[in-house]
């Protein structure tokens, strides 16, 4: 960041990104955020007032825990705004997409490195020490959520910006959940 940009923001007049490019809507966070705990890394019970989990889940091979950690972490009345990944980006091949523009259906879903690829295939396609990818159902996405006892309150998408499937679906999917109480 800029020195402008961090005087702007000390003086109200920042955006975070959650999906995509495009700044998460203001009105998903509390008005003024003066004297708010944000949650950055793991922290007692009722801790927070605002989870702010960019897209990641899907380094993540389960997403139960991570909607129960959430939770937990939040006090009563707190937001969990979340991004993650369309399920659906992952049927494409990606070297077909990324090369040619071509959407080649290749992958069953949910979608995993691990049962895709051999540890071999996965070092020659990604790199040796490329992190572990997987897909989650909008089940095990948004339903993990509800699940985990938050409150759904608003939903974003935005497609990927320079992908040739951006013309035919979002890659991204926000939401905002509150914990009641």
């Amino acid at each position: 960041m800029s020195t402008e940009e961090v005087v702007r923001a000390r003086g109200g007049d920042w955006s975070i990104v959650l999906i995509g490019h495009e700044p998460v809507d203001r009105s998903w966070l509390p008005t003024d955020l003066t004297g708010k705990d944000v949650l950055c890394l793991a922290s007692g019970d009722a801790a927070f007032d605002v989870v702010f989990h960019p897209v990641s889940n899907l380094f993540a091979p389960d997403l139960a825990p991570v909607w129960r950690e959430c939770f937990r972490v939040l006090r009563s009345g707190g937001t969990l705004l979340a991004g993650f990944l369309n399920p659906d980006v992952y049927l494409f091949d990606h070297e077909a997409l990324d090369e040619r523009g071509e959407l080649i259906v290749v992958h069953k879903l949910p979608y995993s490195d691990v049962t895709q690829y051999s540890a071999e295939e996965r070092a020659t396609k990604f790199g040796a020490e490329a992190p572990l990818e997987y897909s989650h159902t909008l089940t095990d996405q948004i339903g993990g959520q509800l699940a985990a006892g938050f409150v759904l309150t608003g939903f974003a998408e935005a497609p990927h910006h320079s992908n040739a499937s951006a013309d035919y679906l979002s890659h991204y999917f926000a939401t905002r959940a509150v914990k009641p109480g």
